[in-house]
Formats: structure tokens, C-alpha cells, sequence
């Protein structure tokens, strides 16, 4: 399988609301889609998440300037977070921290994007 960078909308209870998939490992273009579920689910949605299958393990910075756009957009800044194969790293409180307790959907959303499973 090949790698792509892959986004995930996490709404209340760890729900999946929308997903979808660049056809690179290390780009996420904007999408008219995204942002659409993004304000049809902006009640609900509660994590912003997408995957680095290459690294790194941290935000870029064309994901700082997406965040702050969704911000703004919103009103409020959800929770931002990237996985990558050797972890997760959430932006809070406007610091980056590790997340040593993954929720449920790191694992797939690891496979759809073409990552071994398991952490390294």
C-alpha cells in the first residue's frame, strides 16, 4: 500500500464524522470538501486530526496556518493532533504534547495511511 497523508473530523465520544485522503505521503492540499463537513460538523466536531506517514512527528507549518484558519473560522480552536509511525502529538492549550494513550482511531487511521501497524 502506499502512503498518503489522511484527515480525520473527531466529533463527541471519539466519533469519526468525516474522513478523507491526499494521494501523497507528505501533503494535504485544502479541500472545498473538508471545509464543507468541517462547518456542517462545527457543533460536533471536537479534534482535527490527520496523519504524517513520513514524519514528522509534529505539526508543519502549513498545518499552523490551516489551524489558525479553522480557528478563526470556527470561533474556537478544536483539538489539533498528528500521527505519525513513532507517535501522536496533540496541540493544547497552545503547547505541543505528547499523547501516550492513543484513542481507538489512531490505529486505522495509521493503515489507511499506509504506516506499519503498531507504533515503532
Amino acid at each position: 500500500m502506499s502512503k498518503q497523508e489522511v484527515c480525520l473530523l473527531i466529533g463527541r465520544d471519539e466519533t469519526v464524522l468525516w474522513c478523507d485522503a491526499s494521494d501523497s505521503p507528505v501533503l494535504l492540499p485544502d479541500s472545498r470538501a473538508r471545509w464543507e463537513a468541517i462547518w456542517r460538523w462545527r457543533n460536533e466536531l471536537v479534534e482535527v486530526t490527520h496523519s504524517h506517514p513520513e514524519g514528522p512527528l509534529g505539526f508543519s507549518a502549513e498545518d499552523e496556518t490551516t489551524m489558525a484558519a479553522l480557528a478563526q473560522a470556527l470561533g474556537r480552536a478544536p483539538r489539533f493532533s498528528v500521527v505519525a509511525p513513532e507517535g501522536m502529538v496533540a496541540r493544547v492549550e497552545g503547547q505541543d504534547v505528547s499523547v501516550p494513550e492513543e484513542p481507538w482511531w489512531t490505529e486505522p487511521l495509521r493503515e489507511a495511511s499506509g504506516m506499519r501497524p503498531g507504533r515503532l
